[in-house]
């Protein structure tokens, strides 16, 4: 239910993406996160990007994307230069994104199974530089550092520091926040036929260039192991993290929803400085394009929502842990990864998740 186009300028390709599913999934799992109609335009998920693999003749590539949801947007812009294989890859990047922030400061609803709009969104500028380190034949690294600027917005487009309970919505007080981050990402794969296992670890450190900017250190790992068992699939991940240092609400860690502890909202379960997701999934193939899963999830904040400025999590009375069980359906197709789920929360109320990812390049 949508269109694509790709033109080529010369060296240059252009790719054009209209995706007209999005909205109709979107209208049965989200309540509006904003008031007014809006433009026709403002109902119509797209993607627009630009790539030219030669910009100055020395095999520099040069990529623009812009991609566009519901009620979010993002546009990225990234500059690649040759270097030899043995020497860390550069990527110089530009970036702007706004969109609701939900997680933290959205309200559950319907026995936490949905989560509405809090009145916050943010509006993300970040300048940088990626360096990504040669790869072995099991571990990968990326090492970056950028400037980030961080701007609450309420629902009209309008600054704002304070949430709709008077309570600071960043960690210096005023409308903005700023800082510098240094981000290194290590990343560890193995896999043969009958299992994978994937792991990574993601360290950010808040550097002080100015009095005001935010010093902390942030930390984030994912592992997920999988394994055949006969025609079925188990798939088991586990995800954790902590903050220490100046914080800003925003940055907490969000549990609930797809991706996290279905059968919540997005951050229905709670949001803290720490957390712990663990995630379990058995699916049976029924033939080549359909597949069954059951599946189990849970997490917590680790008791630490109560050291988020503003305690948002206790204002919104989320439970700071929580278990989802649920079984769903996958079809794969040429158009498409299309996924229902159907979920259960621990106060009994369900849930059912549509999600779709484009294959095609």
């Amino acid at each position: 239910m949508g269109a694509q186009k790709s033109i080529h300028a010369g060296k240059a390709k252009i790719d054009v993406n209209v995706d007209f599913t999005h909205k109709l999934c979107a209208s049965l799992m989200l309540p509006p996160l904003s008031n007014g109609s809006g433009s026709p335009l403002s109902l119509v998920i797209g993607s627009l990007c630009i790539k030219h693999p030669n910009l100055f003749g020395g095999s520099e590539k040069l990529d623009v994307s812009w991609d566009k949801g519901l009620y979010d947007s993002n546009v990225l812009m990234a500059y690649r230069r040759p270097r030899p294989e043995w020497l860390a890859q550069q990527s110089f990047i530009v970036q702007h994104s706004i969109s609701p922030e939900i997680g933290v400061h959205g309200i559950p609803m319907d026995n936490f199974s949905r989560s509405g709009s809090g009145g916050v969104n943010l509006s993300r500028l970040s300048v940088g530089m990626d360096l990504n380190e040669p790869a072995s034949s099991k571990w990968s690294s990326t090492t970056s550092i950028k400037f980030e600027h961080v701007r609450p917005l309420n629902d009209n487009g309008q600054s704002m520091s304070r949430d709709l309970d008077g309570f600071p919505v960043t960690c210096s007080g005023s409308p903005h926040d700023s800082m510098v981050i240094l981000k290194q990402e290590s990343r560890y794969a193995k896999a043969n036929d009958h299992s994978f296992f994937h792991f990574s670890l993601q360290i950010e450190q808040g550097i002080p260039v100015l009095s005001k900017w935010l010093i902390f250190n942030k930390f984030k790992f994912v592992a997920s192991k999988g394994v055949k068992l006969g025609p079925a699939f188990l798939l088991t991940r586990m995800t954790g993290g902590s903050i220490v240092g100046d914080m800003a609400p925003y940055q907490a860690f969000a549990i609930g929803g797809l991706g996290s502890v279905r059968g919540y909202g997005e951050g229905a379960v709670g949001s803290g400085r720490s957390c712990l997701v663990a995630n379990s999934e058995l699916t049976l193939p029924f033939n080549k394009m359909l597949e069954g899963a059951v599946f189990l999830d849970c997490g917590t904040d680790l008791g630490s929502a109560h050291h988020v400025p503003g305690n948002p999590a206790l204002r919104q009375g989320k439970p700071g842990s929580g278990v989802g069980l649920g079984y769903g359906l996958r079809l794969k197709s040429q158009f498409g990864h299309f996924v229902v789920d159907y979920a259960l929360n621990a106060c009994q109320q369900k849930t059912v998740y549509f999600g779709i990812s484009n294959l095609a390049s």
